[in-house]
């Protein structure tokens, strides 16, 4: 079945709408904290043992999350919508102009490794083996939920490439066109190093250059799919937001309290080795001083 290349056009954007609804209204479905009675340690299942059942749980969240839309989701919704469908509409020439320089290739190629699945995974094993020699329950949780993140990014980026199939920028003619077997649209490296970079920023949210980091290796992967003439402006936009939202998903779906209690007990303990240092004063007795104190 072909289509012209106006319904091509006007497909595009239907089709978009619908994978903008899919891609972070999984954020709407994120769940209130609520008080309830705190199980013994006994009775709750490790994130190993619920790992699959996890990702079963996202999966039907994630699909089902545009049934789940509130009119204030309008806020993020209607901006990214109208920056996406700008983007497409714009695509080819974009790409064509950054086609015209083979200066950013080779670097565009070294920092797209950064988000390929061999080194968004070996960043998340990283994190769980570090956290389970050093019992640091902070890294483990997020080696354990950074790869749920990325199985769940891996289905969903699978699945919509195959609905779209939109030809990627080294089509020729073709190129930029959707529902033509391509499989341009969203980008799969940046679905992923945002749903990990996701996961990391939000398990060390008190860390602000962890975040930096996090989100800025990210960006970065993003922007070298672009440069490097693997994507489109919008497979990188729709793929970095899918990511996002799915990595946030996944953190406040599944995060356990105690691996922050265990950050903070660290934290304590890296305290203790230095002083506290506090300025005193007496104006009357005219005295000035530093108190400095330590714990052991």
């Amino acid at each position: 079945m072909r289509f012209t290349r106006s319904s091509n056009y006007h497909f595009r954007i239907s089709v978009f709408a619908i994978l903008i609804l899919t891609a972070l209204s999984t954020q709407a479905q994120t769940p209130s904290p609520s008080p309830s009675p705190t199980p013994s340690p006994s009775a709750t299942p490790t994130l190993e043992s619920q790992f699959f059942k996890n990702i079963l749980h996202d999966q039907k969240a994630i699909w089902t999350s545009p049934l789940h839309l509130h009119s204030h989701d309008a806020r993020w919704l209607a901006p990214l919508g109208l920056g996406a469908a700008a983007l497409i509409a714009t695509d080819q020439r974009t790409g064509d102009e950054v086609a015209e320089s083979d200066k950013p290739l080779n670097a565009s190629r070294i920092v797209s490794y950064t988000g390929s699945a061999y080194g968004v995974g070996s960043v998340a094993a990283t994190f769980y083996l570090f956290g389970r020699f050093k019992h640091d329950e902070r890294a483990r949780e997020t080696g354990i939920l950074g790869a749920e993140a990325l199985i769940d990014s891996a289905i969903v980026v699978t699945a919509v490439k195959e609905i779209t199939q939109r030809t990627r920028p080294s089509g020729g003619v073709r190129r930029s066109d959707f529902f033509d077997g391509g499989s341009s649209f969203p980008s799969g490296h940046s679905i992923e190093a945002w749903s990990l970079a996701a996961i990391v920023a939000n398990e060390y949210h008190d860390h602000a250059a962890v975040q930096i980091a996090a989100y800025g290796i990210a960006s970065a992967v993003s922007v070298a799919r672009f440069t490097g003439r693997k994507h489109y402006l919008s497979d990188v936009l729709i793929g970095s937001a899918l990511g996002y939202g799915i990595g946030r998903y996944v953190y406040h779906t599944h995060h356990r309290e105690s691996s922050d209690a265990s950050g903070d007990q660290e934290e304590s303990r890296r305290s203790k080795r230095w002083p506290m240092i506090a300025p005193q004063y007496d104006r009357h007795a005219k005295e000035y001083g530093v108190a400095l104190a330590w714990s052991f």
